[in-house]
């Protein structure tokens, strides 16, 4: 979004009116925006997985993996039912991509010792391998459809540490939709960590989604 400077013709009482109507507008957006506990633990002995709260204390998503690194990670409701299904493709060595699915993803077919479902994903998101040039600062691309080569058809660029838990997604206008933080504790002296962190999703972008980017952030770099 361009941000247009403001004519120093303005008079003080139109400044204040945008004042204003700028200060409605960032009251406007955090009442958007979703904040979520996401918590690296499963509500499932003996698996390793995620649970995440809304700011209720209630479970909004759960994802269970009974395996430490896995070609499939299935995100669920707080009932168990699948919203989105990932699925892992290592090519050429280093590089690391998974093609996300709508629900619980039917019909699998064996290729390569990779099963690999036979609808088509809705989005592609490739780690981004920062060799000699680039964006050191960049994680991950997310490329609409099966497209992954093309850098016109990247819907969002995910940017940050997700080792330190800071990072932003921005959309095609460097827009903010989602952020992962620290999470703070009112507490003095009480630190979460890494293991328990917020999630905020703005509008711009579906929480399920944006939970699903995390998913593939902690394959990719924990």
């Amino acid at each position: 979004m361009r941000v247009f400077p403001r004519f120093r013709s303005l008079s003080r009482a139109v400044h204040q009116e945008q004042e204003q109507e700028h200060d409605e507008e960032k009251n406007n957006a955090e009442q958007l925006s979703t904040s979520l506990t996401v918590w690296r633990k499963s509500l499932v002995m003996s698996c390793k997985g995620f649970t995440v709260i809304d700011c209720c204390g209630n479970l909004v998503y759960r994802v269970d993996n009974y395996i430490g690194r896995p070609n499939e990670v299935t995100l669920m409701d707080a009932s168990g039912k699948s919203i989105l299904t990932m699925f892992r493709r290592r090519r050429l060595g280093l590089l690391e991509e998974w093609f996300v699915y709508e629900g619980e993803v039917g019909n699998i077919r064996r290729r390569s010792k990779l099963s690999e479902p036979s609808k088509s994903p809705i989005c592609c998101v490739r780690k981004h391998v920062n060799i000699l040039h680039g964006n050191s600062n960049v994680l991950a691309y997310v490329f609409r459809g099966v497209s992954h080569s093309d850098k016109r058809c990247v819907a969002f660029t995910v940017e940050g540490s997700y080792a330190n838990r800071t990072c932003k997604v921005l959309d095609e206008c460097r827009r903010v939709v989602a952020e992962i933080k620290r999470k703070e504790a009112n507490t003095k002296n009480v630190s979460f960590g890494i293991e328990i962190f917020q999630l905020i999703v703005h509008s711009g972008i579906d929480p399920a989604f944006a939970m699903a980017l995390v998913l593939l952030l902690d394959q990719m770099f924990s």
